[in-house]
């Protein structure tokens, strides 16, 4: 039953980018058979399958509707994917998860940010997948953790580009090895970002559409002010512009991967892994399933003895054991 989610593992593991597209399509399948496949490919990918964790770059980008996002995405991708056409030219393989709003009436996608982002579909190094949100708060797909550990084994970058609802937005931080938080000038005044909550998590701010002049300089000083008086004045804030001739991209670029090398990437993934398992696990069976685990206490520690990277298949094998 589990040999094809194997298979797509084994060829991800092998940095077969092809067999990307399938791997997404059972990850985001809720079909018992294929949630069954889905562990199996999780298993592949998994820390223990790769000898360690992948060495992929996974960056969360978030922050309101209208910030420019998707343009500045667009300017980064070229950016990654400069000399793809070189035998040699240095270009890093990319795959963006874009996490839209859903509809109401059909429950996909609402705004289609594959489309909204600039690539070349010719391009093989490249993937873009627009995921709708559901009902999920805190701006993730239900299966966004999973997809971001699949493609993580075979993409060097992976950008998860959260919905835009401004404070529900930080539940990125626990699947991102960096976060980048998107504020446009004149976004409103920096106090609404305390209270908000954002200002905590971002390893990166960045103040899109600086060809407006004084008001971007104006945007980004107020934010230095307030990442000092939080104590992370060391946060850089870079101000940047998307549109032709494009600026501060490559400062921005240099900013994301200088944080990436200070991480202690084994440390903070599995935390964040095992948080996230938690947190998936009860939004999906609710505190029932839980007392059937023993509780929070119990599952914590049933986590605490997985091989990294198979906490969530663990947690519900656990409660269909649990339910025989």
């Amino acid at each position: 039953m589990s040999a094809e989610g194997a298979a797509l593992g084994a060829r991800l593991r092998e940095r077969d980018l092809s067999a990307a597209p399938a791997a997404l399509n059972l990850l985001e399948s809720t079909a018992p058979a294929d949630r069954e496949q889905a562990a199996a490919l999780l298993r592949e990918v998994s820390p223990a399958s790769l000898g360690g964790e992948a060495a992929a770059h996974v960056i969360g980008v978030t922050g309101p509707p209208g910030a420019g996002k998707s343009t500045l995405l667009s300017a980064l991708l070229h950016a990654w994917r400069e000399g793809a056409d070189e035998p040699e030219g240095g270009a890093r393989t990319v795959a963006m998860l874009a996490v839209d709003p859903s509809s109401r009436h059909s429950g996909g996608s609402l705004l289609g940010d594959r489309a909204r982002i600039d690539f070349d579909p010719a391009d093989g190094g490249v993937l873009i997948r627009s995921t709708a949100a559901g009902e999920r708060l805190g701006g993730l797909a239900r299966a966004t953790r999973a997809a971001a550990q699949a493609l993580a084994a075979a993409f060097d970058i992976v950008v998860i580009e959260t919905i835009g609802v401004g404070q529900a937005e930080t539940e990125v931080a626990d699947v991102a090895d960096t976060v980048a938080v998107v504020v446009q000038p004149g976004a409103g005044d920096v106090l609404q970002f305390l209270k908000s909550g954002i200002m905590e998590i971002p390893d990166v701010l960045v103040v899109t559409k600086a060809d407006l002049g004084q008001i971007a300089a104006a945007t980004g000083r107020d934010l230095s002010a307030a990442l000092r008086s939080l104590g992370s004045s060391s946060t850089p804030v870079i101000a940047v512009c998307s549109l032709p001739p494009p600026s501060g991209i490559g400062e921005l670029v240099a900013a994301l991967d200088e944080h990436r090398a200070g991480l202690d990437l084994a440390a903070r993934r599995l935390s964040a892994r095992r948080a996230g398992a938690l947190s998936d696990f009860a939004l999906e069976h609710g505190e029932r399933g839980l007392r059937a685990l023993g509780g929070r206490r119990a599952a914590q520690a049933l986590l605490d003895a997985q091989e990294p990277g198979m906490e969530v298949p663990a947690l519900v094998a656990a409660l269909e054991r649990s339910m025989q």
